[in-house]
């Protein structure tokens, strides 16, 4: 069976005036949405390059979106009548 789907993100940035960037980033499946937040805090003696603070924002925005797919997809499993899965992933390096 064959299956084609789009998924869409919005990725949102904002930088206040003290250095701080957050980021929301939207995964709207047309099912479900999910929400990821992330900030990220310039050291006031630090250059000010937004696109430094946005990339770290929208990475910890997409980090926390990352575990909440991880997390659904898990109940979807579990609902099916799978045995629960770990969504932890393992500690140390790959092998």
């Amino acid at each position: 069976m064959s299956h084609t789907t789009e998924w869409k993100v919005r990725l949102h940035l904002f930088e206040d005036d003290d250095g701080t960037t957050k980021a929301h980033v939207v995964l709207d499946t047309g099912t479900m949405t999910l929400t990821g937040h992330g900030t990220a805090h310039r050291h006031p003696v630090d250059t000010n390059v937004p696109e430094i603070g946005d990339e770290l924002a929208a990475d910890r925005a997409m980090n926390d979106l990352a575990h909440q797919l991880l997390n659904a997809a898990g109940y979807d499993i579990q609902g099916m009548g799978a045995a629960p899965v770990s969504t932890r992933q393992p500690a140390g390096w790959p092998m």
